[in-house]
């Protein structure tokens, strides 16, 4: 049998690649009106594992207006924050 047929087939991981925690909007009603929500209070709260960087996404609606700072943001994400008056800075590291 060749070579190649005998070798375990395995994928490659990159040991480079960024990897998010993702949070929903509608997770971000836990949080009190006009709170400054940051990684470490997202950690704190149980929403991502530590040292991982943070992409918003857009499913669920957000109450309250917050202040959220991720690294990442979608466009539906951030249009659906700003139209409950919040605001959206995006952590650059």
């Amino acid at each position: 049998m060749p070579l190649q047929r005998r070798l375990p087939k395995r994928g490659f991981r990159s040991p480079f690649k960024k990897r998010y925690s993702l949070i929903h909007v509608g997770d971000l009603n836990r949080f009190p009106k006009d709170a400054v929500v940051e990684p470490d209070l997202l950690f704190q709260s149980g929403l991502t594992k530590k040292g991982e960087a943070i992409k918003l996404l857009s499913d669920g609606e957000l109450e309250h207006p917050l202040t959220i700072h991720v690294h990442r943001v979608s466009k539906a994400a951030l249009k659906k924050i700003e139209d409950a008056a919040g605001r959206v800075e995006v952590i650059t590291s």
